[in-house]
């Protein structure tokens, strides 16, 4: 399953201004947040729905005019996924939409368990008009496969938001391409990484690491001070390859994240890549030095992230949306650092591995002129603006909301993601049969169950099946 997709680099300075950010994503690499797209359940699958929009943000979209010239009517269904990036922005978007089109009957199909309850419906042929594809058992690459999703690729050409800007030109990340043409739009933009709490760190005079070495030696000094250093989520380790493995294969590639998409077209060699095993041997000296936490393995997200937030762990690996996912459960004062990377060497890049959560319209829809309305709606500055504010995450569309009240993280992750230095690396969507083998291999790898070397065998020989 090859991917063929336009660079994001040149998008994300824009799409960091968009910023009081994180919402649970997608499990795919990518997706994976994810956005979502993996087999594996979402970061924030267990999250219950936010409470529906009571906030007026500063933007006034449900001024906007209608995103068609043409009166919209009849039956028009929305299916969206709610995890850690709440319902608070659906509900208001679609309520506005609503105001925008009163002669539309718009139905909302949200919730955590959705996609698994509408599941029987897209097998059918009878899916929901619109879809925002994020958290379990939604797979962009395999719907597109399916033959499920509709094929945007020349409406998309011309296509512009209500305020007459070209939508493709306003993303930050451009839509991926599946064999040159596209089916779904990024609607989200995030970014894994490292996450620690800056007021422990100040107290316990700890250093916040820059690189890899300095994370070493910050982990020496929290193990004796009688802390584990760091716990992931073993139940669904694609956080510990998404914010770890993934960007330690790019800085041992020199800084060159297309070994990620070789080995995301299914190409073994890149898998046997000396950066691969040195990225592995990377997480073996975590697990040697007796860094992770034993409780890892057998946990997932929301009790990894409880015992982060308890000090019980120093270190996360997670996405920018893990503040709003546990906004409940943060103590008083905690404050969250993030880096992109800890894996490059003293000196070297940082790596920003990107999810997203995308949004697309069904092959079978009903209703696909309020459909590509509802598009030109959502991606619009003023939707940008309250996604921000109202789901805590980063939008994929340009555009400055500086004045949003942005957390301390935020602006951390800002500091890295403008930089011209740091490799940001494009979303990338793994086969889900390989993606799921190098989650399990990544896992036995951390509990001293397989070699680096076992790792690769075990992931090539997947590889290897797939591309038969």
């Amino acid at each position: 399953m090859a991917l063929n997709r336009k660079t994001a680099a040149l998008g994300i300075a824009a799409m960091v201004a968009l910023m009081p950010l994180a919402g649970c994503g997608s499990s795919n690499n990518d997706n994976a947040g994810g956005a979502s797209g993996s087999s594996s359940p979402s970061p924030s699958a267990s999250a219950s729905p936010s409470e529906s929009a009571s906030a007026s943000p500063s933007e006034s979209a449900s001024a906007s005019p209608s995103a068609s010239q043409t009166k919209l009517t009849g039956d028009f269904e929305i299916q969206y996924f709610v995890g850690g990036y709440g319902d608070k922005w659906w509900k208001k978007v679609i309520a506005d939409f609503k105001a925008a089109n009163p002669d539309l009957n718009v139905i909302e199909d949200g919730g955590p368990k959705i996609n698994d309850q509408n599941k029987p419906r897209w097998i059918g042929g009878n899916p929901p008009d619109f879809v925002y594809i994020d958290g379990p058992n939604l797979n962009d690459r395999q719907m597109v496969e399916d033959g499920q999703l509709e094929d945007l690729t020349e409406w998309l050409q011309t296509a512009t938001n209500i305020d007459g800007d070209k939508i493709l030109d306003i993303l930050a990340q451009a839509p991926q391409q599946y064999d040159g043409k596209i089916y779904n739009i990024p609607l989200v933009l995030n970014s894994w990484g490292i996450f620690w709490d800056k007021a422990l760190f100040k107290e316990k005079g700890w250093t916040e690491p820059a690189n890899f070495d300095e994370f070493l030696q910050a982990s020496d000094k929290i193990k004796a001070d009688g802390i584990t250093p760091f716990i992931h989520t073993g139940k669904y380790p694609y956080y510990i390859n998404g914010a770890f493995l993934y960007p330690a294969i790019v800085s041992n590639n020199n800084d060159d994240y297309t070994i990620l998409q070789d080995m995301a077209a299914n190409k073994i060699d890149a898998y046997k890549s000396p950066a691969v095993l040195a990225a592995l041997n990377q997480i073996v000296q975590l697990r040697d030095k007796g860094f992770i936490d034993k409780a890892s393995i057998q946990i997932n997200h929301t009790d990894s992230q409880m015992l982060f937030l308890q000090h019980k762990d120093a270190f996360i690996p997670n996405g920018l949306w893990l503040p709003n996912e546990m906004a409940k459960d943060v103590p008083q004062g905690f404050d969250f650092g993030f880096i992109p990377s800890i894996t490059q060497k003293a000196g070297g890049k940082v790596v920003a591995n990107t999810s997203t959560a995308t949004v697309a319209i069904a092959k079978k829809a009903k209703n696909k002129e309020a459909a590509k309305a509802f598009l030109q709606f959502i991606f619009s500055k003023a939707q940008a603006s309250q996604w921000a504010e109202l789901s805590g995450a980063p939008s994929n569309i340009k555009g400055d909301i500086s004045n949003s009240n942005a957390p301390n993280f935020v602006k951390d992750a800002a500091k890295y993601l403008t930089d011209p230095n740091t490799v940001v690396i494009p979303t990338i969507t793994f086969n889900a049969d390989v993606d799921k083998a190098m989650q399990d291999a990544t896992d036995a790898l951390t509990i001293n169950k397989i070699t680096p070397e076992e790792w690769v065998k075990r992931v090539t020989d997947v590889v290897a099946k797939v591309q038969k």
